[in-house]
């Protein structure tokens, strides 16, 4: 089929590059023409596996074009995808401004019939507006179709979840709407579910606000294993096997982050508000994850009484690996924090270092690898999860390192393998490691500074 997506951010252009992939001839728009241009080269503006291959691939197949002519872009599409940013307001609601300037450009420029489907996450009843915009500005006796068909995507690992994921929703008023969308999804081969457009809003808010739930749930109780002496690890161990449950996102860490989680909790506690409904569960969701970013700075803080004057490396700047995605990332509220103590920060990261020196603050260094960002640090805290700061922190910080005392808020080590190499080690939810035997030897440290 002919399709249009309007938006080459995360969702748009995965979703676009994928839909070439199936078959469909796609053209993706966009604004910025600094950015179209890198895209018609193949170059993404985001870092996703296997998404430049695929890019490059369909662009020669002619399967794949890029434009910021929406007039060019729309021009006999039977389909228009609708995958913008939907920004979080002051008040925590989603911003539609982008939503509805697109609704606006498909009325001005479609020229036949058109089935308009959105991807972005969009408060509900945000379809029904939608249809309203288009067909007050269309210019002709087009019939206008709306659909919502969220995305369930993993930032990472799109492409994969593209191809084999556990749904496809497809919220839409007529079968007539269903039966297009069922056809364009036909070559994924995943399991399609058909609700109405209401009820497939929800299911996209519903999804992420329990997600969400898991992680600070996990957090809870790793805090509470901390006081008590269960060892986190355990726990989630033995929860997790339940099948009822499920072992995703039961990982004690340093809370959740990214683009959808915080935005899409807050946006559903306000359309909750809005109804009149007292969310209580999910504000106390976004209480816990607020408080868990900064968790490793007070549990240095209590271990050292002051960080003023220490050299610190922060190994992990993205909100999670394989990203270079800096949103809501817990590195900004540590680097915020450490920065305010005045600690001296120095931080590496292997894809995220460009974006996040557009929001930590300026003094923040940067190191080449990760050997030089732990050379000369008094302390040590790995904030992402990368395999290759997995593979290397551990060994590094004992060898580099004078004192090495490592604060792991992703729990990337066992508490057997650092009792091995000597490191003073501190987790989430579970006992410090080497805390008695190392302390005697470093209680003079931060006196010293």
């Amino acid at each position: 089929m002919k399709i249009a997506v309007i938006g080459t951010g995360y969702v748009g252009l995965v979703t676009g590059v994928c839909l070439a992939e199936v078959g469909h001839h796609v053209t993706c728009i966009d604004i910025n023409e600094e950015k179209v241009e890198k895209l018609r080269k193949g170059i993404p503006p985001i870092y996703e596996k296997g998404l430049d291959v695929l890019m490059i691939d369909n662009i020669d197949r002619n399967r794949l074009k890029f434009t910021t002519v929406h007039k060019e872009g729309l021009s006999d599409a039977e389909v228009v995808y609708i995958a913008v940013g939907t920004p979080q307001s002051a008040d925590g609601s989603a911003d539609l401004t982008y939503i509805y300037q697109a609704a606006k450009d498909i009325g001005e420029h479609v020229n036949r019939d058109v089935l308009v489907v959105t991807k972005s996450t969009v408060p509900l009843g945000t379809n029904f507006q939608v249809k309203e915009i288009v067909e007050d500005h269309v210019k002709g006796p087009f019939k206008v179709e709306v659909a919502s068909n969220p995305e369930f995507l993993r930032e990472g690992s799109a492409v994969y979840d593209t191809f084999n994921g556990d749904r496809i929703v497809i919220g839409t008023e007529t079968e007539e709407a269903a039966a297009i969308l069922e056809k364009i999804n036909e070559p994924f081969d995943i399991p399609v579910l058909k609700t109405s457009i209401t009820s497939a809003e929800m299911i996209k808010y519903a999804s992420n606000a329990f997600l969400a739930t898991k992680i600070s749930f996990i957090n809870e109780i790793a805090s509470l294993s901390e006081k008590v002496g269960a060892d986190i690890s355990d726990v989630a161990k033995g929860v997790g096997q339940d099948h009822r449950i499920g072992s995703q996102f039961l990982n004690a860490g340093i809370g959740y982050g990214g683009s959808c989680f915080p935005k899409d909790t807050q946006a559903l506690v306000r359309i909750s508000e809005e109804v009149e409904h007292d969310f209580k569960l999910l504000k106390s969701v976004i209480d816990v994850n607020a408080r868990q970013k900064t968790t490793l700075f007070e549990k240095a803080k209590k271990r050292f009484g002051t960080l003023k004057g220490m050299r610190v490396a922060l190994l992990g700047l993205a909100f999670k690996p394989e990203t270079d995605d800096m949103r809501e990332a817990a590195s900004i509220e540590m680097a915020n924090a450490l920065t305010a103590e005045g600690a001296e920060v120095i931080a590496y990261d292997p894809i995220a270092m460009e974006n996040a020196k557009k929001v930590l603050p300026e003094s923040v260094q940067y190191a080449e690898n990760i050997e030089n960002a732990i050379k000369d640090a008094t302390v040590v805290f790995i904030l992402t999860d990368w395999k290759e700061i997995k593979e290397k922190a551990l060994l590094f910080s004992s060898l580099f390192m004078k004192k090495p005392i490592i604060f792991d808020g992703r729990n990337c080590y066992s508490q057997e393998e650092t009792e091995k190499v000597q490191v003073e080690y501190y987790s989430v939810g579970r006992s410090a490691v080497n805390e008695r035997a190392i302390h005697d030897s470093n209680k003079q440290l931060a006196a010293s500074f």
